[in-house]
């Protein structure tokens, strides 16, 4: 089954609009887990405006799934990486001023960029998973580049799925073919939500992890969080449903 991974950001900007420590990023980490995610993502950011890097720190003491962890190869967050050594690590090329991430990498255009910085994960035996928009020419260069995965930025997916999900899965569908091809594991991630995630694991060949944090916290308010947990996994276990 496709692994759902809880991305906790939201978590640590409400806790940050008040200086303390409430909600507790970790305490909700670890009952993410408890209540069923197969894994915790968190992607710091240079002014630390949501997770924190000493959030990372704790969050790699106590999380028993899979720590994965997102963020724009810079050379704090290499560091950060290297120190904390999570069992993944996804990168994505967001400015420091996004509000959250709007593109997947030019991996023709940065691929001695992203050889070199993978290669410097690799060595250290953390599985690397960039950030990809779905068109072909990027699955290829993402193979070129030595990365164990790729991330579907599927805003367009989602953005596109109530007026026609045939025509918005198209491009993930193919490219998703291509990287299985290529031996690349393929992850998932950005708007996904109830209404859209059943159809596109249902239609992505081998897909082997979903990132969800905004749909789903906000969901979380209405049905609480464990409850909303266990709802992200029926979706995605509703195979052939839709």
């Amino acid at each position: 089954m496709t692994k759902l991974s809880v991305n906790i950001n939201k978590i640590a900007t409400l806790r940050n609009a008040r200086g303390k420590n409430n909600p507790d990023v970790i305490q909700v980490a670890q009952d993410c887990e408890r209540f069923g995610a197969q894994g915790i993502t968190v992607h710091p950011r240079p002014d630390e405006r949501h997770i924190r890097y000493a959030d990372v720190r704790e969050l790699k003491k106590v999380v028993q799934t899979e720590l994965n962890i997102e963020g724009n190869p810079q050379e704090s967050f290499i560091k950060l990486v290297l120190e904390t050594q999570p069992k993944q690590v996804t990168l994505v090329p967001d400015a420091p001023d996004a509000i959250t991430s709007n593109a997947g990498w030019d991996t023709i255009k940065h691929e001695d960029f992203l050889t070199e910085i993978i290669s410097i994960f690799k060595e250290k035996g953390i599985r690397t998973s960039i950030f990809v928009d779905a068109e072909e020419k990027f699955i290829e260069g993402a193979k070129k580049v030595g990365t164990d995965r790729i991330e579907f930025y599927t805003e367009f997916y989602a953005v596109n799925y109530p007026k026609n999900p045939t025509e918005a899965l198209e491009p993930y569908h193919r490219c998703a073919v291509l990287a299985n091809e290529f031996g690349l594991g393929i992850n998932a991630g950005h708007d996904l939500d109830l209404n859209n995630l059943s159809y596109l694991q249902n239609n992505i060949p081998n897909l082997l992890e979903v990132s969800i944090g905004h749909a789903l916290i906000c969901d979380a308010l209405y049905y609480g969080l464990e409850n909303t947990i266990q709802l992200y996994l029926r979706a995605l276990r509703n195979v052939n449903k839709n």
